[in-house]
């Protein structure tokens, strides 16, 4: 063996080592994947990866996804050894209450974690997003001799990825769009929890990527020239990769390697100490790391410099020479916007027809998206209906990268995930539309989006009964009170064109975590604000829209979207019987949640005890804003298919059957 190979199967038996000491350490965690994909991660990291470990964000840089996040001891080991910002310490602390090592990656708590990873599926269609991303910013911005993007998206997936439904809507979009910056390396295994992969999964993986569009080959994963090899391969075609790594789990393992049991649990002590022996590491020495590898592994940080500090030139000579373009590209990463969104957001007149709000949304992407040039979006093959379509702009397709407007197709989960690709990569704002009713399609991803902080926007027409004829299928009901109790995640419902303006600002602008849009298939009055409240209250997420008729509340309406406006007119209704009514609109429950506790009493004052919500959906979560004593009018069964306003007034949103509600309080 040449010297050179001696150091590579010690840094690769350092990875192996290192994951079985932390998952032991812990007493939970899985050391098997670590174990059998260290030989492919080595190579990838150490011949192929453009990184910088001493500045992790640097723009142009491979991103690399670890999909199969349950293996984090993988990425932590290669983390450390390549000189983040991720002690030996912390690799001692795996899956402990205060370290930056939990049991799955976490983007933003752990220097050099791309994506938040674990619930399988996730890292496969997030990458899908940055590809997109890259090829969007390389066509923009990139010219002769000045080459500003350029780096790839790799990850490492799993049999589990692989079985997930989102890694077919995300693998069937990404060779259509033949994104050949995408380059992902396939844990096969054929081991999963259960056992072999026999059990459940005996799909040609080969012959199932290429009908999709990928270029695929299958090589022993633990031979340095053949992973070598298949990765120099990939970068040369014009389709995403797929390289089929065949491995065996618990590597070294000379009882568990190859089973089961070296999936999700520690091998222990005995079996450890077996293992390194086995691989020729020391047995009796934990999270020892040999000084040879520490060389060679820290090589990543010269490495990275070097990398950096030539890019930085060429952004240099890129300023000069096209300052215009710079001075966009750098608005793009910084994610700059405009300060004059007083002249930009459009202004709705007062209009008793109105418009549906999917439509004045429309108008409004429309309107600040010849301002913010970085805005991009499309649908899951709803183009139409909820108006996400930029109309003086071209399709992103495989031809055109510079295109702004994207079809999804029927892929609701892959469009999300995608989406969460786009923001993360950095100099993009993405986002997406489909019925609200198919958020459940989204939801993984809207989690995700949730927990890391990324401000994606999401666009759900069709909110309510108000879809009518389409029926209980379409009608939704429980999934606002659903997304309402995730954390960390706005859900604006606006009630008239002028709301759904400043949602879009409030979205737009928001950059720690993801925004929900949430709109009308039915037109929608827009409000006169001669006689009702400024809309950019909206930004408050809940503001007095009419205010009492005397300075004792007698009763206070809330409500959002479309049920606003019969509340509105209830509450003329009750003002004419005597009552002193006030009417709020809450468009945004969480950002309302966020002000102050004066402005909240200045909205909901406690010595207004009677209240009432008033929306077409499930009543779970509105005791929150109307007290014990309150009346929440909602609906807490399916819908029914009829015309939108038979089905408003069937489930009693009508100003009269409201204004009996109320009465019946108020008695």
């Amino acid at each position: 063996m040449s010297e050179n190979q001696d150091i590579a199967r010690q840094c690769v038996n350092t990875i192996r080592t290192l994951s079985m000491d932390a998952v032991q350490a812990a007493n939970s965690g899985h050391p098997g994947m670590p174990m059998g994909m260290a030989d492919a991660a080595f190579v990838l990291w150490t011949k192929f990866l453009k990184h910088h470990p001493r500045n992790p964000h640097w723009y142009n840089r491979d991103r690399f996804i670890l999909s199969a996040g349950h293996g984090s001891m993988l990425l932590y080991s290669l983390l450390h050894l390549t000189g983040y910002d991720v002690s030996l310490d912390e690799l001692k602390n795996f899956r402990q209450y205060g370290s930056i090592t939990p049991g799955h990656p976490e983007y933003g708590l752990t220097p050099g974690v791309e994506i938040t990873t674990g619930p399988l599926g996730q890292g496969f269609g997030t990458g899908i997003g940055m590809a997109i991303a890259e090829e969007f910013m390389a066509a923009t911005f990139n010219k002769d001799g000045f080459i500003l993007t350029d780096h790839y998206v790799y990850a490492i997936v799993s049999d589990g990825d692989l079985m997930e439904g989102i890694s077919h809507e995300a693998a069937s979009l990404a060779g259509h769009l033949k994104l050949r910056k995408l380059i992902y390396l396939y844990d096969s295994n054929n081991i999963s929890i259960d056992g072999s992969t026999d059990l459940s999964f005996t799909d040609d993986t080969k012959k199932r990527f290429e009908a999709y569009g990928w270029d695929v080959c299958v090589i022993d994963g633990h031979n340095h020239a053949e992973i070598e090899n298949a990765i120099r391969h990939a970068q040369t075609t014009d389709k995403p990769s797929l390289i089929e790594c065949k491995t065996i789990i618990g590597y070294g393992s000379p009882n568990k390697q190859g089973t089961a049991d070296s999936h999700g649990a520690p091998l222990g002590d005995e079996e450890i100490r077996l293992t390194k022996e086995n691989i020729g590491a020391e047995p009796d020495k934990t999270f020892f790391i040999p000084d040879i590898v520490k060389a060679e592994m820290q090589k990543a940080v010269v490495y990275g410099e070097n990398l950096e500090n030539e890019w930085n030139q060429i952004i240099s000579g890129y300023e000069k020479k096209y300052p215009v373009d710079a001075a966009t590209f750098h608005r793009f990463l910084n994610r700059k916007l405009p300060d004059s969104w007083n002249e930009i957001l459009p202004v709705f007149p007062p209009d008793s027809k109105g418009l549906a709000t999917r439509k004045s949304s429309g108008e409004v992407l429309n309107s600040i998206s010849k301002h913010i040039f970085n805005l991009i979006g499309g649908s899951a093959d709803l183009t139409g209906s909820t108006n996400t379509d930029l109309k003086d702009e071209t399709v992103f397709n495989a031809e055109n990268r510079t295109g702004r407007n994207f079809h999804y197709g029927v892929r609701e989960h892959a469009m999300a995930a995608a989406l969460n690709g786009m923001a993360l990569h950095g100099g993009i704002i993405p986002y997406g539309g489909t019925f609200l009713v198919f958020a459940d399609y989204n939801k993984p991803s809207i989690r995700i989006a949730a927990i890391s902080k990324i401000p994606t926007i999401f666009v759900f027409t069709h909110d309510s009964i108000g879809i009518g004829e389409d029926g209980p299928t379409h009608q939704p009901i429980e999934q606002l009170a659903a997304l309402r109790a995730t954390p960390n995640l706005y859900v604006l419902r606006p009630a008239d064109a002028n709301e759904t303006a400043f949602s879009w600002k409030i979205a737009i602008e928001r950059d720690n975590g993801p925004s929900l849009l949430v709109l009308t298939r039915q037109n929608l009055p827009t409000l006169d604000r001669t006689l009702y409240s400024d809309a950019k209250g909206s930004e408050k997420g809940a503001y007095i829209i009419k205010k009492e008729s005397n300075q004792k509340i007698d009763l206070i309406l809330i409500a959002t979207g479309s049920e606003l406006h019969p509340t509105l007119s209830a509450a003329e209704l009750l003002e004419e019987k005597g009552h002193s009514v006030r009417v709020v609109s809450m468009p945004c429950m969480e950002l309302f949640e966020d002000q102050t506790v004066k402005y909240k009493k200045s909205v909901l004052p406690d010595e207004a005890k009677k209240r009432v919500s008033v929306e077409a959906g499930s009543t779970f979560g509105w005791h929150k804003w109307i007290g014990d004593e309150g009346i929440a009018i909602g609906l807490d069964q399916f819908g029914i298919s009829a015309p939108f306003q038979m089905a408003y007034e069937h489930f009693g949103f009508t100003a009269d059957l409201i204004q009996k509600k109320c009465e019946e309080m108020l008695s």
